[in-house]
């Protein structure tokens, strides 16, 4: 690929960085650089940008920032929302995530209570032991600016450690330190370990973990070539033993972008080396653990050519779920003293309906759920020695369930059910007398608000007839006369279903100020098996963007709204969805919103995190994988002299997934080559990464600025301004 500029179309210096935080914005100049791919030319107007160490850049990203927020400050509803969504948080006594549980009963969990905006770390002894604070990230590195927020927590097998990563505002990009239950904080602190994984050994005083090379999230370095370090409590960082990497065992040939993970498996007394990207096939290796912790030879037990996406393990047998010759996946059994791939039988078949979403082991037997349409979950149960799994009554009709389990020597297991107007509950089942206890971690609240909101599920054809589930969720009283506002989400990419999930925050409060939320389920998505996902990837991509044209039009033909009421929104990967249809179909929406989005495909291997991607998206070093890259670039196909949708389009500064120049590419284009008199935001939050990690306040806002975008261009009558909102 050659590059060259060939044109300058404005002065940069002066005009881009002379605006007040009043006005609009000036369009930012065209820099035209030129890329030659396989012989096709690629003019690039906005390379330039890519550059964010350069102020100028930055200053037009903070005025376009500046201006978004004063446009969408301007929505008089906003603000009575915002303190709507702070009243449902302030009734829910706390909120509880990332429960560990280890085999001892000692509860592991991040806490926020209703007046917090970020958790803390808490532990106690079984689910009625008496709740302790373990550490409170406020006491972090006291620092102006920065906020940190705890990413991970994984305790030791006795439970009476526990691994903590923090990441300063939404950077991922994180600090590993060990805690005891005592509160004493060791002191040594590793940088660099965005999601380590750090795996503790026998002994409750050493572990392993992955480490980046950068925690600079522009460094396109920063994930390639990654290595997991063994670690023992006391000792100085610069005695690590380099345990796992490309350079310690050539002989796996891990490829540069590939991470490597190590996990410690007590009851098999097992190392399993974990090699992945975002393909959701997983490389599997094994080694009998030794005291000597300098590199070891590994046992093969998957490739990518058996198609494994996950596994489980006993001190016998290995449990793999795989899409070999099973587009809906099926689960298969090896031994682990013939760990061979060729030695695997099949214990769970592949459904005739739905797609297999989880499995668990305990030691009775196996659960695993199934899930119709991405939408409807059962779950079954394979009594071990048995051949015949049954089927389990639950408490209540789920749309999505998740396992928990504390060992696979333990009957203990717990499963959370949700659905789109079902609050997430957890209970524990005793398969001995098949019943299930009600164990909130939290107190249960209400919420009257909802009481006649309803989902339906609809199945829709598509351009090509292949038929597209889509769900709708809305008022029960809602009239369909053609003329309701309607806000459509989806993603497709990397085989992921969009579960029903209750959001009191933004889908359901969405509904009550009589709008419909439709979330469509498009290829590329895993909602009907690996097949799906892989009819949306690579050249098959269009699928992914024509799907969601084809629900927005079915919308329309079945009287529940027309164009003029239509916003579509997505997020990262997602962006490629929301940027192709309104490039496609500019007719068809009055809003798009578009979170840290993928917007410039053939650009995007140049990121941190670009070379990761490549097995899901493709490379433009390869000539058929440029053509689809192009082809799902939103960017390149924004055409100047045309009418587009409102668009509102954010990034994070310290965004590692999708770098911030992604989204401000697209925006400066979008904003140069519109010609409706439709609102093109653009905001940047310099406090923030790809989202995770958010504050309370954070996603509260994010939830108000989605919903009152979203309503003041579809023309509700409580969010229009007392002056239209302008371009």
């Amino acid at each position: 690929m050659n590059t060259r500029f060939i044109l300058i179309t404005a002065s940069f210096l002066g005009s881009i960085i002379s605006i007040s935080a009043q006005n609009k914005p000036q369009p930012a100049p065209e820099v035209i650089v030129t890329d030659n791919y396989f012989g096709e030319t690629i003019s690039d107007p906005y390379r330039y940008l890519e550059n964010l160490n350069d102020t100028k850049v930055i200053d037009w990203m903070k005025s376009n920032a500046d201006y978004a927020r004063e446009k969408l400050n301007e929505i008089p509803e906003r603000e009575n929302l915002i303190a709507k969504l702070k009243e449902f948080d302030s009734r829910r006594e706390s909120v509880i995530s990332d429960l560990k549980i280890t085999k001892n009963n000692t509860y592991f969990y991040l806490k926020r209570n209703a007046n917090e905006a970020n958790p803390k770390l808490y532990y106690r002894q079984g689910f009625k032991g008496v709740e302790k604070l373990l550490f409170d990230p406020l006491t972090y590195k006291k620092t102006n600016a920065v906020t940190y927020n705890i990413s991970t927590i994984r305790p030791n097998i006795q439970g009476d450690k526990v691994a903590v990563e923090v990441s300063p505002n939404g950077s991922e990009s994180s600090d590993l330190f060990i805690i005891d239950i005592t509160g004493k904080i060791y002191p040594e602190v590793f940088d660099k370990c965005g999601y380590s994984y750090a795996s503790w050994m026998p002994d409750g005083n050493s572990f392993t973990f992955t480490r980046l090379n950068s925690s600079d999230v522009t460094d396109l370095n920063r994930s390639l070539n990654t290595k997991v370090y063994y670690h023992k409590l006391g000792q100085s960082e610069k005695e690590d033993i380099e345990f796992l990497s490309n350079a310690t065992n050539p002989e796996l040939n891990i490829a540069p972008e590939e991470s490597p993970y190590n996990f410690y498996h007590e009851n098999s007394n097992r190392n399993y080396a974990l090699i992945r990207t975002v393909d959701n096939r997983i490389i599997l290796y094994t080694s009998k653990f030794k005291n000597n912790f300098s590199p070891v030879s590994w046992t093969s037990l998957v490739s990518k050519k058996d198609e494994v996406v996950n596994y489980l393990h006993d001190k016998e047998f290995m449990y793999y779920l795989t899409f070999k010759n099973a587009s809906n996946f099926k689960i298969i059994k090896v031994p682990l003293s013939h760990p061979e791939i060729e030695n695997a039988v099949t214990i769970v078949k592949e459904p005739k309906n739905g797609s297999i979403t989880d499995f668990s082991l305990t030691k009775d037997g196996l659960y695993y759920s199934i899930t119709e349409n991405g939408v409807e979950a059962k779950v079954y149960f394979l009594a071990k020695n048995k051949t015949n799994p049954v089927e389990l009554k639950l408490p209540f009709q789920a749309g999505s369930v998740s396992f928990s389990t504390p060992d696979e020597n333990k009957s203990d297991i717990w499963m959370t059910f949700a659905g789109w107007t079902s609050q997430s509950k957890r209970y524990l089942y005793n398969p001995s007398n098949n019943t299930f206890t009600f164990q909130p971690l939290t107190k249960p609240i209400e919420y009257p608000e909802f009481k006649d909101i309803i989902s339906k599920e609809v199945m829709i054809p598509s351009y090509d007839g292949v038929m597209v589930p889509v769900s709708l969720i809305y008022d029960k009283n809602t009239k369909l006369n053609g003329n309701n506002p309607v806000l459509i989400v989806g993603y497709g990419c990397y085989g992921t279903s969009l579960e029903p999930y209750f959001s009191p925050n933004r889908v359901l409060q969405y509904c009550t100020y009589g709008g419909i939320y439709v979330v469509a389920h498009v290829r590329g998505g895993g909602e009907l098996g690996e097949k799906w996902h892989k009819e949306g990837f690579k050249e098959t991509k269009p699928n992914t963007w024509k799907d969601l044209i084809a629900t927005t039009e079915y919308l329309i033909d079945q009287k529940y709204t027309r164009p003029e009421k239509i916003t579509i929104r997505s997020y990262s990967a997602g962006g490629i969805l929301i940027g192709r249809a309104i490039t496609e179909r500019p007719d068809l929406f009055a809003a798009s919103i578009i979170d840290a989005g993928s917007l410039n495909a053939i650009r995007s291997e140049v990121q941190a995190n670009g070379p990761a991607n490549i097995p899901e998206f493709g490379t433009v070093k390869d000539p058929k994988d440029f053509k689809a890259l192009l082809e799902m670039d939103a960017y390149h196909h924004i055409k100047k002299g045309t009418s587009y949708p409102a668009t509102l389009i954010t990034a994070g500064i310290n965004d590692p997934r999708v770098t911030a120049w992604e989204p401000a590419k697209f925006a400066a284009l979008l904003q140069n080559a519109n010609t409706s008199d439709k609102s093109i935001l653009f905001f940047t939050d310099f406090e923030a990464g790809h989202g995770i990690g958010n504050s309370s306040t954070k996603n509260i806002e994010i939830s108000a600025n989605i919903i009152s975008f979203a309503y003041s261009n579809t023309g509700h009558p409580k969010f229009q301004p007392s002056k239209k909102l302008k371009p």
